[in-house]
């Protein structure tokens, strides 16, 4: 790297430190205290001996056969982000067979072993933070607990830097959840989720960003931050993302499409041509962001590439299909980005372009009628 962009974004960047002091231990994680299920997260099954064992049983399965990426219980893994029914469905269990095995499991008691070794993939590591004074600050997140396509955060991790280096922007990286606490989520403009997969926030983390969202702050999801097959927050896939993931083309995976902006006078569109083509892994939606209050900025023409999932599964949304949205939350913005699986997007020139003016949007940087 030439010495003068090297110093251009030393100056940029504000490097995060992690508190060497020692963090309390996680209790408030998520479904700390739930019953087992058929909808319990399938890495908290594999945690426990005992449900372990029942689900086995009735399943008539050993999950240590399986693809360990599936079945690891440690994060990132897929484990975390499929219910047991899921899982079990991958593996062709029989309704039935589930049937019996979620009757077995509301019986198995959880112990103070299961709410630990459930709460061990979260943290309260809170890092210290110096913001500089007259430079827009951009937190960038990448704690990860379900699937991590290790070249997408790679590149988009490297896109955002460049970015800042452009803009003059203040960048942190930070894999912490304890970020997520409100003095720290105040000195920022925006939080960009760097291909987020899994949950990943205590009970009070979640509260923090949601009232950090709600009362102005903004909130950019990249790809994946909006790709799980089950989600364990409501809120967060629902109001803030806005669209549930349904899958993503198998056959092919990766295709041309033609992306079409649907909102020309967005901000995040202010250097786009009308449409153009690009290769990616394509999001398809269970329900249309439309519904939920989004502002569609670009959409997918389903004509020119072959929507087919795995056997038996829709991905069809027809003459609807979002791709890139914003929404307004409260006195807050939400921009999300399906595109982004294959690490070239990031440096593709209209989605390089349109990713760097979201991110401006997301940061109160343009104008924005947030009501």
């Amino acid at each position: 790297m030439p010495l003068m962009r090297f110093l251009r974004l030393a100056a940029t960047l504000l490097l995060v430190s992690a508190m060497p002091a020692y963090a309390a231990p996680v209790t408030d994680c998520p479904l700390r205290d739930a019953g087992f299920s058929e909808d319990s997260p399938l890495i908290d099954i594999l945690l426990s001996t005992q449900a372990l064992s029942v689900a086995e049983k009735e399943l008539g399965v050993s999950f240590n056969q399986a693809p360990p990426k599936f079945f690891s219980t440690k994060a990132p893994t897929f484990a975390a982000i499929l219910t047991l029914k899921e899982g079990a469905g991958l593996m062709q269990r029989p309704p039935e067979a589930m049937a019996r095995a979620a009757q077995a499991l509301a019986a198995v008691p959880v112990t103070d072993v299961d709410r630990a070794a459930r709460c061990e993939r979260y943290d309260n590591d809170r890092p210290v933070i110096d913001r500089p004074e007259g430079k827009t600050a951009i937190m960038v997140f990448e704690k990860i607990n379900g699937y991590k396509d290790v070249p997408s955060f790679d590149a988009a991790h490297k896109a955002l830097i460049d970015m800042a280096g452009k803009n003059k922007w203040a960048l942190v990286f930070t894999d912490k959840g304890g970020a997520m606490t409100p003095d720290i989520l105040a000195q920022f403009d925006a939080v960009v989720w760097n291909n987020i997969s899994g949950d990943v926030l205590t009970l009070s983390q979640r509260q923090a960003f949601r009232d950090y969202i709600e009362g102005g702050g903004g909130f950019v999801g990249i790809h994946g931050s909006g790709g799980d097959p089950a989600y364990f927050w409501d809120w967060y896939a629902d109001t803030l993302i806005g669209a549930r993931f349904a899958g993503h083309p198998m056959n092919p995976q990766f295709q041309d499409a033609r992306v079409v902006v649907d909102d020309p006078s967005h901000p995040a569109a202010a250097d786009l041509p009308a449409e153009w083509v690009m290769n990616d892994e394509w999001y398809s939606f269970k329900t249309s962001p439309r519904d939920s209050g989004a502002r569609i900025i670009a959409s997918l023409d389903e004509t020119t590439y072959s929507p087919e999932g795995h056997p038996g599964q829709e991905l069809r949304m027809g003459d609807d299909h979002p791709i890139v949205w914003s929404k307004i939350i409260g006195k807050g913005r939400s921009f999300y980005s399906a595109i982004g699986h294959r690490p070239e997007t990031y440096f593709e020139p209209h989605n390089n372009a349109m990713l760097e003016d979201g991110v401006a949007w997301a940061a109160g940087l343009q104008e924005c009628a947030c009501e």
